[in-house]
């Protein structure tokens, strides 16, 4: 990598975009520790040798102000300068800057290890109610949605009438005719 082929800007992009990552109220101009770990990994900054963790979560307490709990994008320049030289030994501190600036620009936060829905064939099978039958066919609608509790237990008629009865409901009428 040639000298100065990295420039500011796209760190700075990618320092916004790990910054907002996971925070809603985040503007992407400070970044907490989380962010900057996961930076740190997602970019391999840390290679679990020369940079761990524990090293990162040192500089970036180094770097920040005594009772903030972000860093500013200049901050966050002090710190990577402050890991390159750990991260690329035998190098001068320019070239292995660069080098870390290479490693940082134009990536995302990842979103590895995140859960999803197990989507598996008889997953699928075992809930699709259009092919459930018998008592359990009674529990949904046709568009499928559960009825809830009517669709668990037989709800007894209150009204007083004997079931089917062809003049229910009309008790009321009667009496007001009389």
């Amino acid at each position: 990598m040639a000298e100065g082929s990295v420039s500011l800007e796209d760190v700075k992009t990618s320092f916004q975009k790990f910054a907002v990552h996971g925070d809603t109220k985040a503007t992407g101009k400070e970044m907490n520790g989380k962010n900057f770990a996961k930076l740190c990994k997602d970019c391999h900054i840390t290679d679990g040798k020369n940079v761990t963790t524990t090293d990162v979560d040192i500089v970036f307490s180094k770097v920040k102000a005594k009772s903030a709990r972000v860093i500013t994008f200049e901050q966050f320049n002090q710190a990577l300068t402050e890991l390159a030289p750990k991260r690329f030994k035998g190098k001068n501190q320019e070239e292995s800057l660069q080098q870390l600036y290479g490693l940082i620009v134009g990536k995302d936060p990842a979103n590895v290890g995140i859960t999803k829905a197990a989507k598996a064939g008889a997953v699928d099978r075992l809930t699709d109610v259009s092919k459930y039958t018998g008592s359990h066919k009674e529990r949904f609608d046709e568009a499928g949605k559960g009825k809830g509790k009517a669709g668990r237990e037989d709800m007894p008629d209150t009204s007083g009438y004997v079931a089917a009865y062809k003049g229910s409901g009309t008790y009321d009428d009667k009496v007001k005719e009389a």
